[in-house]
């Protein structure tokens, strides 16, 4: 008997040991992503904030502006950051490590260029403001998805498809230009990215594999930024777009 209960306190010591240094390598793994993910956000407001100050100047759009924001350059700066995405998406697997970090930081800094033209068009405060209620909403959405014991695999697909429908709205509003389809794609699209936002978290979470280092490691880290990345982007977008004052 005494053998016996030795050998169950041995082998429950040994199981929670494993449990504690699993825990310790997921807090460290989605601790990492969250850092590439925050170094982006940077990278793309400093680079929003300065490509604005050299398109405007007294209220008026520079040279530098006029080249910004008037085709054919335009089109290249709206979409450059979806040709960054999908060389990220469907190459990773052949990029080395460093060469995947490189595209996140120059993907981030697209972006930057991209929605530099908020300050042209919503007051600073405002979006401060909306800034600060994106963080926080992705926040909630993001520690729900860390925690909760409910799968969200079935949401995925559905939250997935919400975005196709939201993006090709997107499209055909460009040339529409309808004050109530934007209202709409803006609450929907909120709702959406919030939903994929805790969908990512979990699938992150669950992704983790105990010990994982090298290429791999960071390679997986970096997609899982990029990943929480656009979530927050888009929530920040389209909350902006219900909430934000205008110039």
């Amino acid at each position: 008997m005494a053998l016996g209960h030795y050998t169950n306190n041995s082998f429950v010591r040994q199981q929670a040991s494993q449990l504690s240094a699993v825990d310790a390598g997921l807090r460290s793994y989605m601790l990492r992503i969250y850092g590439y993910m925050t170094a982006g956000l940077g990278i793309t407001g400093v680079v929003a904030l300065a490509i604005s100050s050299l398109a405007v100047s007294d209220g008026q759009l520079t040279s530098v502006g006029l080249a910004l924001y008037t085709p054919p350059l335009a089109w290249i700066v709206m979409f450059a950051p979806l040709g960054v995405v999908l060389l990220m998406s469907f190459r990773v697997h052949r990029l080395q490590a460093a060469t995947v970090q490189m595209l996140f930081w120059v993907l981030a800094a697209c972006y930057g260029v991209s929605l530099s033209s908020i300050f042209l068009v919503y007051t600073g405060e405002s979006i401060v403001r909306v800034f600060f209620i994106a963080a926080s909403m992705f926040l909630a959405m993001s520690v729900w998805g860390y925690t909760t014991k409910r799968s969200l695999s079935g949401l995925g697909s559905f939250l997935f498809m919400g975005m196709i429908g939201i993006f090709i709205a997107m499209l055909v509003n460009l040339f529409l230009a309808s004050s109530g389809l934007q209202f709409m794609i803006s609450v929907l699209g909120v709702l959406i990215f919030a939903g994929l936002t805790a969908y990512d978290t979990q699938k992150l979470k669950e992704m983790y594999v105990a010990g994982q280092s090298g290429e791999l490691a960071v390679k997986q880290a970096v997609m899982g930024a990029l990943s929480l990345y656009l979530d927050f982007l888009m929530i920040f977008v389209f909350l902006l777009q219900l909430l934000g004052n205008r110039e």
